[in-house]
């Protein structure tokens, strides 16, 4: 498992480096907003934020990652007022821990969110398959060759099944790979290609909203 820390005390840091290499973790450490959103690009499985941050805040970091991917995200922050507790859930966290705290209790939480991550590693909609883990769609058991881009929109549309995605959803959080948005007709061209290469009908168009992916 491949976690991202950003966290710029260097002696809690250092600590929690530490500690989750010896677990068996690949640790990347950002001590900054700027540095965090030029490292977003990698395949993380986990980011471990904290809210304050030299050049910005935790929470707007978080919104950031949550539109660019749909890793977890545990806020590890000396912040525990109900009021900063629940914006973090809000914006779409997966735990938060506030400081001080025990390594025992952080590799716990991590454990947990471990054990749901591998139960969604795979998912499957007929003859299509999707593996999060290899980052590969299958169409009757055969890889299927995507971009980097057609397979975070079918990802995308894969953890949302059955659920409108919205185009303005759809752009916000879909980016190319140079951090710029896709613009709202190269999204179709895209939805196309991908229905082209899968050969499947399950990619739905709803008129005026979006887009689904029909069970």
């Amino acid at each position: 498992m491949k976690i991202l820390l950003i966290e710029d005390n260097r002696a809690i840091s250092k600590g929690l480096v530490y500690t989750l290499e010896q677990n068996g973790f690949e640790v990347a450490l950002c001590e900054n907003a700027e540095s965090t959103l030029n490292s977003l690009g990698g395949d993380f499985d986990l980011f471990i934020v904290d809210v304050s941050l030299p050049d910005g805040n935790g929470f707007e970091l978080c919104d950031e990652i949550k539109r660019v991917c749909e890793t977890p995200v545990i806020f590890l922050t000396a912040l525990d007022d109900e009021d900063s507790i629940v914006k973090g859930f809000d914006l779409g966290a997966e735990d938060y821990i506030t400081k001080p705290f025990s390594s025992r209790e952080l590799l716990a939480r991590i454990k947990r969110i471990t054990k749901k991550l591998d139960k969604t590693m795979t998912m499957n909609f007929g003859d299509i398959s999707i593996d999060f883990d290899k980052k590969q769609v299958c169409k009757n058991g055969n890889p299927v060759v995507l971009t980097a881009l057609e397979y975070r929109l079918f990802a995308m549309l894969a953890k949302n099944s059955g659920k409108v995605l919205t185009r303005e959803q759809i752009l916000e959080r879909i980016w190319d790979l140079s951090g710029n948005y896709v613009e709202d007709n190269t999204l179709t061209v895209y939805i196309k290609r991908l229905r082209k290469k899968l050969d499947t009908d399950m990619i739905k168009t709803v008129k005026g909203l979006g887009y689904r992916l029909e069970v």
